[in-house]
């Protein structure tokens, strides 16, 4: 079992699609109150048109639920990826099929940018949270890795791959502290590959 597969969620029917309901509940929630702290189970059990003990009762405490919205999110984020690579023909797509698959529309939108921004600082505090955001910085460099060393060579492609994994979340914090402009996932494409194409000498 890889790792990416002990973050998908296991539920299934109408299990599944009630604690989806929960966790998207939970990530708008999130966007409007600004911080986890902000969050309650009751804000979040009203956007789900739900019980608050029904939310307990998927999930426990709090704390669980942002974990399993992080699962949830970084699921997302991997389906999308393998997606894109598994259409990619030559290495240089798979670096382009990377580089979208992080401003994917389903991705950088307003609310997954504002969850993750919390999310980020939760993790200084929880383990687990820790433990997921150490997976997505391992992955992304892994498939830029991938496609860059035939490109550049394997030694070359590591600090490239290092720098374009801190671009991308560099645009994504931008992003998180300019709320009022709206997501431009095509633009922030644009500006990691002209990153890419200097690097590569294209």
């Amino acid at each position: 079992m890889n790792q990416w597969t002990r973050i998908r969620p296991a539920a299934t029917g109408l299990e599944a699609a009630r604690r989806e309901a929960l966790i998207t509940a939970a990530i708008a929630a999130i966007e409007e109150a600004g911080s986890m702290e902000a969050t309650t189970m009751a804000q979040i059990a009203a956007r789900a048109s739900v019980s608050p003990a029904l939310v307990h009762h998927y999930f426990g405490a709090k704390d669980d639920l942002m974990i399993a919205a992080m699962r949830h999110l970084l699921f997302g984020f991997r389906d999308g990826l393998t997606r894109r690579l598994a259409a990619a023909g030559t290495p240089r797509e798979r670096v382009s099929a990377v580089i979208e698959g992080c401003f994917d529309p389903s991705q950088f939108s307003r609310e997954a940018i504002a969850a993750w921004l919390v999310f980020y600082l939760y993790a200084r505090r929880s383990s687990e949270a820790a433990r997921l955001l150490r997976l997505y910085f391992r992955r992304l460099e892994t498939n830029l890795v991938s496609g860059l060393a035939p490109l550049l060579g394997a030694d070359a492609a590591i600090p490239v791959a290092a720098a374009t994994g801190a671009m991308i979340d560099g645009v994504w914090l931008r992003q998180a502290l300019t709320p009022l402009t709206a997501p431009d996932g095509p633009a922030a494409v644009r500006m990691v590959e002209r990153y890419i194409d200097a690097e590569i000498g294209t």
